[in-house]
């Protein structure tokens, strides 16, 4: 069985941002608006508004970086104005992606024909097929074949189990991980529950084949993966193909409903538990606790709920330098925020420091990898 390095990290951040009071604003204009509409219909009881300080407060969040801010802060559109492109053209993720894809090639030392897969791992996906995973193949000029898969907030972390699988194996010897994520594009802009909770980020990463002896400084060896699903409707959304055909009117698809939901309280209190314990059983499977750990780069999702898994593991708080966020400016960026903080935060880390990326998402889902310096 072969060895593996993670030799090529990318990330993408888009420019523009949204803090929390801006959005904030936003909400509560159309709060007023629809509340005026409610009261004339005889609608009770009217909804409530939102708050920055709440929101900072439930989640650790202040700010956002999103791909397009043109529509989100308009009470009467909500959403992002991102145009249709000819399918001729790169698509819009697919373009995302690549951005990222092509800085870990770069932190590699590699180039697009170097790599023979490539998986694009992401919440949500432009389209079912072609697959992104292969328009990204094919921008790069890679070879082989490509595939994409979605597992919520952990697909980049399942991503890099399945990529791992097959370079030990000696099946591939270099697999591109693309994980574009415009969560604005599905998310419920009036839903005081979830439209304070996302942002817009792309990372990219190399799982690549090392030769016996082989030693890479300043890179990571990858000593092991895992993945872990139970079921759940607490994170949520309808949005599909089958969807148009369960309407009347055929020739408009109704968004409401069927977009990003979730039940916060529950999914706080269950992650939490299954986070917890899934990180501390990992780690136990290799004779190692979570103090053997220098460094946690956790899915940026929520503060308190890292904060809390981390203190159920350590038996007391546990400061930034051992588990970095990066939510506070960025929103959570689904799959890809514990890669952002990856990247972000581990040139300091010394030979032999071990380090563990876990992220959490939909299904439920929990996805790790387990990480050594070299």
């Amino acid at each position: 069985m072969n060895r593996i390095t993670l030799s090529g990290i990318g990330v993408e951040i888009p420019a523009a941002t949204i803090t929390n009071e801006e959005l904030v604003a936003s909400f509560n204009s159309w709060v007023d608006a629809e509340n005026e509409r409610r009261a004339l219909a005889g609608l009770e009881p009217p909804l409530a508004k939102s708050d920055s300080d709440f929101i900072t407060h439930a989640s650790g969040v202040r700010s956002r970086h999103v791909y397009e801010r043109e529509g989100i802060l308009d009470p009467t559109r909500m959403t992002p104005r991102i145009p249709p492109r000819p399918d001729e053209e790169l698509s819009v993720e697919a373009e995302f992606g690549l951005a990222a894809a092509r800085r870990a090639l770069d932190h590699a030392g590699l180039e697009g024909g170097d790599i023979d897969m490539v998986i694009c791992a992401a919440s949500h996906q432009q389209r079912p097929y072609p697959a992104l995973a292969i328009e990204i193949q094919n921008a790069i000029g890679a070879r082989g074949a490509g595939f994409d898969m979605n597992l919520g907030c952990s697909s980049a972390a399942a991503a890099l189990h399945v990529a791992t699988g097959l370079v030990r194996s000696g099946a591939q010897r270099r697999v591109l991980i693309v994980t574009p994520e415009i969560i604005t594009g599905h998310l419920n802009f009036r839903d005081r529950q979830t439209h304070f909770i996302f942002g817009d980020a792309a990372v990219a990463m190399v799982v690549e084949r090392l030769e016996p002896d082989e030693t890479r400084p300043g890179r990571f060896e990858l000593l092991d993966t895992r993945s872990w699903t139970q079921f759940s409707n607490s994170i949520r959304t309808n949005f599909g193909f089958l969807l148009r055909s369960g309407q009347e009117n055929t020739s408009v698809i109704e968004m409401e409903g069927n977009m990003i939901k979730q039940v916060g309280n529950r999914v706080f209190k269950e992650v939490t538990v299954a986070g917890h314990r899934f990180i501390v059983d990992f780690l136990a499977d290799h004779d190692l606790t979570p103090h053997d750990v220098r460094r946690f780069w956790l899915h940026q999702a929520n503060a308190r709920m890292n904060a809390m898994i981390l203190k159920l593991a350590f038996g007391k708080d546990v400061g930034q330098d051992r588990a970095p966020m990066v939510l506070d400016r960025l929103g959570n960026t689904a799959a890809a925020g514990a890669i952002v903080a990856l990247k972000e935060h581990h040139e300091d880390m010394r030979r032999g420091d071990l380090g563990l990326i876990c992220a959490f998402g939909a299904g439920y889902s929990i996805g790790a990898a387990l990480l050594r310096m070299m």
